[in-house]
């Protein structure tokens, strides 16, 4: 059985991740659909995200009364991380395949654009630029199903990140002899 203050700050902060990760795509989406190639607006993205984890976990050990084993800890990081990544997807789905399905391939130049400058500034040969674009258009990273697949690559790596912070918070243990 879940501590309920577990669940309480693990739902509430998920819910203000995703929240806060549908504001900076809908933010981006307005502005210019260009930054969604700029590799600082993800470091933006995820600072937001470690910000509210690390006040998620700070509040709940304090209202634990200091008393946060690991496994608390991780459980209360993995449920505020996977609700958010659920609320993120579930929003990214909504704005590229229904309200405005025409941005996901606009998008998808953009990527391919962007990849081949990288490649090209790298000096990689034509040939595997060529091969690189055939195989971006064979796939759309902001269809449904490619979304769907990243966000299970982003619970993933959630877990891992949940495991360092789970051993940063977690309480100090005692032995009593």
């Amino acid at each position: 059985m879940i501590n309920e203050v577990i669940k309480k700050n693990g739902i509430t902060f998920g819910v203000m991740i995703g929240i806060a990760s549908a504001l900076v795509t809908s933010t981006i989406y307005a502005v210019d659909l260009n930054l969604f190639t700029a590799w600082w607006m993800g470091l933006i993205g995820i600072a937001i995200s470690l910000t509210i984890s690390i006040i998620l976990l700070t509040k709940t050990k304090k209202d634990l009364n200091g008393v946060f084993p690991f496994k608390e800890a991780f459980t209360t990081y993995f449920i505020a991380a996977v609700i958010g990544i659920l609320i993120s997807t579930f929003f990214n789905i909504l704005l590229f395949n229904v309200i405005d399905p025409g941005a996901k391939d606009t998008l998808s130049e953009l990527m391919i654009k962007y990849t081949v400058g990288m490649l090209q500034k790298f000096g990689t040969p034509a040939s595997v630029i060529n091969e690189t674009i055939a195989k971006m258009k064979l796939t759309n990273p902001y269809s449904t199903i490619e979304l769907l697949k990243g966000s299970v690559f982003a619970i993933v790596i959630s877990a891992i990140f949940g495991l360092i912070f789970a051993a940063f918070f977690k309480s100090k243990t005692t032995t009593q002899e």
